[in-house]
């Protein structure tokens, strides 16, 4: 069954779906058009609301692309590579590739979203290598799906960017909300939330395989460009060993250089967690991924290397980052956000509060594809909900989490880096992905449901 959904959409999404850029342009036009016909709000003031809006996520953009360019680069030394090349052997048929790429992707994003995204593509990439070498083309434009809806849980673990602002004292929670913070004992690592990621990862890696092509059906393998341009690590020559030369080359190819800043920054850590406990910002994950790679890294030139490297998974990014910053000034300026937010709580009773944050996380996310972002407007409005609502905040902040994630499957903007290390479009994923948005959205709702309920 889910083949015969898969397919229709996939051609659909091929035919009908624009590059994440033309998307972002769309939902620019969109929203405008809304925010003049359903507020008060005029075109002056909105375009200023626009223009001015651009800015308004540049911290946070800076953040974001400090989490693919250091999850590019950990990913790609070639210890990791090496590694994650191993790994990909593991699978010895089709259904089990498209499954195993699933779960690798949805651990590695658990840990950081940034990673996960690279993960994907990068695993996916080996894993098709492994497949033609035996002789047995897996069905690329899957595989690769495979990898980025791993991404579905990214906003459940180590990163997500709405629980780690409730937790920490500079969050919405503890400044404009006034009610102190909520660690993320209560939210990420949670029980119910840990049920939830578990069930979701297993739903997931059992309905890609089932949309694999069936027998006599068409397989699209990788290029061999695809292969050619993954076949040796970004950096590995320049972290081999070479002739010593000036005292600048010395130091260039000394491990000593970046070793001593990953202890240093590794100290940093462990002072951090024994001072505050843990507490998690977006800052501090970065840190901790940035640690690691200067702990495991040859030398400063391959690291050099790497990040060059690595810059072709952030630039689309940084270039559609200040489009998504306008569309949510336009959102909040004429009030189109809120007015969205209120009537879904209008509409909610305290078992169903969560299902409702979810719904309009998930909307939002549409045109706001910034975890971050997204909850510094939500936020307040869902807490006050749930305040009058006798509903816990943890379910409201989780909601809020699994929506911002969920539409994800068919918002292009952070396919854009697993795409480049993959070698392919948006539309040749989406029809896929489009599909695990219907299956893990039963497991959402169904989770905060029970949670409502109890």
């Amino acid at each position: 069954m889910l083949r015969k959904i898969a397919g229709p959409a996939s051609r659909f999404v091929e035919r009908w779906m624009p590059g994440a850029f033309v998307f972002a342009v769309a939902l620019t036009l969109l929203v405008a058009v809304l925010s003049l016909t359903l507020t008060d709000t005029g075109p002056r003031e909105l375009t200023l609301a626009w223009g001015d809006g651009l800015t308004g996520l540049l911290a946070f953009m800076t953040q974001v692309a400090l989490v693919l360019l250091l999850g590019y680069t950990l990913a790609n030394l070639p210890p990791v590579h090496r590694l994650l090349t191993a790994v990909a052997g593991v699978p010895r048929t089709p259904r089990a590739a498209y499954a195993f790429v699933t779960v690798v992707a949805g651990l590695a994003s658990l840990l950081s979203f940034g990673l996960g995204l690279i993960v994907g593509g990068v695993v996916a990439v080996e894993v098709a290598r492994r497949f033609r070498d035996r002789g047995t083309p897996l069905h690329y434009p899957l595989l690769v799906a495979s990898g980025y809806t791993g991404f579905v849980v990214w906003h459940m673990g180590y990163s997500g960017s709405g629980p780690l602002n409730a937790a920490t004292e500079t969050g919405v929670y503890a400044t404009t909300l006034g009610m102190g913070v909520v660690p993320v004992s209560e939210t990420i690592f949670a029980w119910w939330s840990l049920v939830a990621v578990a069930v979701t990862l297993l739903v997931i890696a059992v309905a890609m395989p089932l949309m694999a092509p069936g027998e006599g059906e068409p397989v699209r393998p990788a290029l061999d460009a695809v292969f050619e341009d993954s076949q040796e690590p970004a950096g590995a020559a320049a972290g081999a060993p070479q002739e010593q030369g000036s005292p600048a080359d010395r130091l260039e190819t000394s491990r000593l250089v970046t070793s001593v800043m990953g202890v240093a920054l590794g100290l940093y850590l462990v002072l951090h967690f024994l001072d505050n406990g843990f507490d998690l910002t977006l800052d501090i994950v970065n840190w901790t991924f940035l640690c690691l790679v200067l702990l495991v890294v040859a030398n400063a030139r391959q690291l050099a290397a790497l990040v060059a490297r690595g810059g072709r998974t952030v630039v689309e990014v940084l270039l559609q980052y200040p489009l998504y910053a306008g569309i949510a000034a336009m959102m909040a300026a004429s009030g189109l956000a809120e007015m969205l937010s209120s009537w879904v709580v209008d509409a909610a009773t305290p078992g169903t509060l969560g299902v409702f944050a979810f719904l309009s996380a998930g909307l939002l996310n549409l045109f706001v594809p910034s975890g971050g972002g997204q909850f510094a407007l939500q936020a307040p409005i869902f807490a006050s909900a749930a305040e009058s609502l006798d509903v816990t905040q943890p379910v409201v902040i989780m909601a809020i989490a699994y929506g911002d994630q969920w539409t994800n499957m068919i918002q292009p903007f952070w396919a854009v880096p697993l795409l480049a290390v993959a070698g392919l479009r948006v539309r040749d994923i989406m029809g896929y992905t489009s599909v695990v948005l219907v299956v893990t959205g039963v497991v959402f709702v169904s989770t905060l449901l029970l949670v409502g309920a109890g």
